[in-house]
């Protein structure tokens, strides 16, 4: 579905805080941010899932899935695995 770094890549994006996302989305504040706290793919209710996936749609936001094509255009960032031996970048906390 959607993972709590696309969120927060889909954020940066856009410009916007975790309290934009929430009313673009309309789900509440605390929903957005134990999204974005979640480990690999967001859990949550559907219902808040499905909004917040179709707010990012609305604004412009395409979410890639693993090993999926983009036939979109436009410019976009895409997180691949690391070469062997490289560590992974370190999750940070949720930025607001």
């Amino acid at each position: 579905m959607i993972t709590a770094g696309q969120m927060r890549a889909a954020r940066a994006l856009l410009g916007i805080d975790q309290r934009k996302l929430a009313e673009m989305a309309g789900v509440s504040l605390p929903t957005i941010q134990r999204m974005e706290a979640s480990e690999g793919t967001v859990r949550g209710i559907v219902d808040s899932l499905m909004k917040v996936v179709e707010a990012l749609n609305q604004a412009g936001i395409e979410l890639i899935g693993d090993n999926a094509r983009s036939e979109g255009g436009g410019r976009g960032v895409r997180l691949r695995q690391p070469a062997p031996g490289v560590a992974p970048p370190p999750t940070s906390p949720a930025a607001s």
